[in-house]
């Protein structure tokens, strides 16, 4: 099973190590990272295998907010994404 993250925010230092440690915490392995800085806002997406966590998709995201203050983070189960694609 995977998941998928975003974090979207005002730009500051930490952000990507409290969020990696999130899901280090969670047993949550990330596969895929990408991230940018937009002016001064910080825009990531992550894909993590949550096959093996030892914490729910929902308690993941309350625990990764509040690593990350001020900041927008949503978790997604995959299943989200591929029903959204399929006609």
């Amino acid at each position: 099973m995977r998941a998928v993250i975003t974090v979207i925010g005002k730009d500051m230092v930490g952000i990507l190590a409290n969020v990696s440690a999130g899901c280090a915490d969670a047993n949550a392995n990330i596969i895929e990272v990408t991230q940018s800085v937009l002016r001064e806002f910080f825009c990531m997406v992550m894909l993590i295998d949550a096959s093996d966590m030892n914490v729910s998709i929902r308690d993941l995201e309350e625990k990764l907010r509040g690593r990350a203050d001020g900041m927008e983070i949503h978790v997604m189960h995959e299943d989200i994404f591929n029903s959204m694609h399929r006609v």
